[in-house]
């Protein structure tokens, strides 16, 4: 068991865009390249499971239907959105950015 002891630190707020030298200007990242998917739901299953689907097998999402589907970047959740159709594909109607505070 450990005897460690911590106390709280107090640190200035940083403004937004606050930063030093170059990193705190991210426009320079503007155009570098993510992997963004849509996840519409996830379900758990065992390799024997996974083994018995076929074609026409239906796998059973952990999500209703109608519910927002989550918008990953590189695999962290950035927004939420319901699907829409555009033409003949599928889009996602952002609806809530996450993490962002309300103004």
């Amino acid at each position: 068991m450990s005897t460690e002891t911590t106390a709280p630190v107090d640190l200035p707020a940083m403004p937004a865009g606050a930063g030093s030298g170059p990193m705190g200007d991210l426009t320079r990242l503007a155009d570098v390249h993510l992997t963004v998917s849509v996840e519409l739901g996830r379900v758990r299953l065992s390799l024997r499971e996974l083994m018995r689907l076929q074609e026409g097998s239906v796998v059973e999402l952990d999500r209703l239907a109608g519910a927002p589907v989550d918008v990953l970047a590189n695999g962290t959740a950035v927004a939420r959105g319901d699907v829409v159709v555009v033409g003949d594909e599928l889009g996602v109607r952002i609806t809530e950015l996450v993490g962002q505070v309300p103004t």
